[in-house]
């Protein structure tokens, strides 16, 4: 499967972004999509993934509450909604697919097979 992830900017602090993940080439119905984001200098870290189902959703601490990930089966589509956005959520963002994640992995990039070319979101203050 190929992923194409869209929708960056730059966008001040409290803001809002959606993320777009756009899928072809496989059964996006049946994989397990997430988001990942690398700031500079640091390491990969894992934003939020939803399961194959569409009902399960998994956020990374420091995105809980702020960030939502949904996907839209029909249009082969994830998309990360971010509203109060702060500084430190400046990083590359990319999206990343695989249809064999368990749920003790989710949160591991190197679980995933498939992934977008990124995104770059930054937050002025």
């Amino acid at each position: 499967v190929q992923l194409q992830a869209s929708g960056g900017g730059l966008v001040q602090a409290g803001g809002s972004l959606r993320l777009s993940c756009a899928a072809s080439g496989g059964t996006f119905r049946r994989y397990t999509v997430a988001w990942f984001r690398q700031a500079p200098g640091k390491e990969r870290e894992f934003v939020a993934a939803l399961r194959s189902s569409g009902s399960a959703t998994y956020y990374g601490d420091s995105v809980k509450g702020r960030f939502a990930i949904t996907r839209d089966n029909a249009k082969n589509t994830v998309y990360l909604q971010m509203d109060s956005l702060k500084p430190e959520d400046t990083a590359v963002y990319y999206c990343a697919a695989d249809s064999q994640i368990i749920l003790s992995s989710m949160r591991m990039g190197d679980s995933y097979d498939y992934w977008g070319q990124g995104t770059l979101v930054t937050v002025s203050s």
